[in-house]
């Protein structure tokens, strides 16, 4: 329909402005990967997105129990990176994480989706616990 990218808006009954879709436009999605890693995500540690020093690595040597969590595809790393500091920061994401996300070849639509998918798993959480 030609008419439907030229005509954006349009006035409801109630005198309310509202968008129409757009044709070109297709919803954000995750594969099931995807949303596998942001699962497995919420039980990282912020301490995971840093690199192991030498002496944390010897120690996991000497005594073991040294598990590295980072992911070996780097646009699954990337992911994985957004999603743990989202289930420990929320909304407050770092912007070079950010961009590191966007650089890795994901679209901000699929960003919101992240964060907002794990802030609603979080508001669940919490009000399951204060029941």
């Amino acid at each position: 329909m030609a008419y439907l990218a030229f005509a954006e808006t349009c006035a409801g009954a109630a005198g309310r402005v509202f968008t129409l879709p757009r044709a070109d436009t297709v919803p954000a999605r995750l594969t099931a990967l995807e949303w596998s890693v942001v699962a497995l995500a919420r039980n990282d540690r912020l301490s995971s997105l840093r690199a192991p020093g030498r002496i944390s690595m010897a120690m996991g040597t000497l005594f073991g129990g040294f598990r590295n969590p980072r992911l070996a595809d780097p646009q699954l790393e990337a992911l994985r990176r957004i999603a743990v500091l989202s289930w420990n920061h929320g909304y407050t994401v770092p912007s070079r994480e950010v961009k590191a996300f966007l650089a890795a070849g994901y679209t901000p639509d699929q960003y919101e989706l992240v964060v907002d998918s794990v802030e609603a798993d979080r508001l669940r959480r919490e009000e399951r616990l204060a029941a």
